[in-house]
């Protein structure tokens, strides 16, 4: 596994679309979007479609919808668009709300990172509650093929275009699960900060909590009454599954 060369970009913002072009891309937007995809899959969802704007939502829901019942998720300011079935909260995308449906989902951040990866071999979602799953599929994608290895790139989403401390954790915690030795600089500190945060812990998921909660993600959920998404997006290692995006449809599904 040594062979295989970890970069992580701390905000898909300023990023370069060669830079992430033939590896492996894992994108995380730990509060709440990939979050949320993982669990609206691991429920049963058929598929979940991230757009970059509502109204582009709208109109692919609607051509979605020919065949079965599409759902609209997704947020602007944290909250539920008007008109929406559904929002960014992990909770809400329950086995009884998506269980064989389609979702279509457009969010301020986690949607434009997707976007911002054009060129990748392959796309993967990634979060706190699936990063042992996702770590080990995005090693066997980079050593497919029989040739030289792929980079594997851990794209954060950020917030509003900064920084945000919940998907460095979630990125450490990817590289930390995937024992990745060649690291860049902003890899090795992602790594360095995860393995500090729930360093003693018994149950990581309650240091992580709380620096979530402490991040400008976190800090933006709790002012508009959300502080239980945080929880969510916190428990480590509780969904084993990977979704990835079918190019030919732009549909995120799981990962075999």
């Amino acid at each position: 596994m040594d062979r295989i060369a970890w970069h992580c970009h701390e905000c898909f913002h300023g990023m370069q679309e060669s830079e992430t072009a033939g590896g492996i891309v894992v994108v995380i937007d730990v509060l709440r979007a990939s979050t949320t995809i993982v669990t609206a899959l691991a429920n049963g969802a058929i598929g979940v479609r991230p757009e970059l704007s509502p109204d582009a939502a709208r109109k692919a829901a609607k051509a979605a919808s020919s065949g079965g019942e599409c759902l609209l998720g997704g947020e602007r300011g944290g909250l539920r668009i008007d008109g929406f079935d559904l929002g960014n909260a992990p909770r809400d995308y329950h086995r009884q709300a998506v269980a064989g449906r389609r979702i279509v989902t457009t969010t301020t951040n986690g949607t434009a990172a997707v976007a911002a990866c054009p060129q990748a071999e392959a796309i993967l979602v990634g979060a706190l509650v699936n990063r042992r799953a996702v770590a080990a599929r995005a090693l066997e994608l980079a050593l497919a093929g029989g040739g030289p290895p792929r980079p594997i790139h851990l794209v954060c989403a950020g917030t509003d275009g900064m920084v945000t401390e919940e998907d460095v954790l979630a990125a450490g915690a990817i590289l930390d699960a995937a024992g990745a030795t060649r690291v860049d600089d902003p890899a090795a500190a992602a790594l360095e900060r995860f393995r500090r945060t729930v360093r003693g812990a018994t149950d990581a998921s309650v240091p992580l909590a709380a620096a979530l909660a402490d991040s400008r993600g976190g800090k933006n959920l709790l002012a508009i009454g959300m502080a239980a998404d945080i929880g969510d997006a916190a428990a480590i290692d509780t969904i084993p599954v990977v979704p990835r995006l079918d190019r030919g449809t732009g549909w995120f599904r799981l990962d075999p």
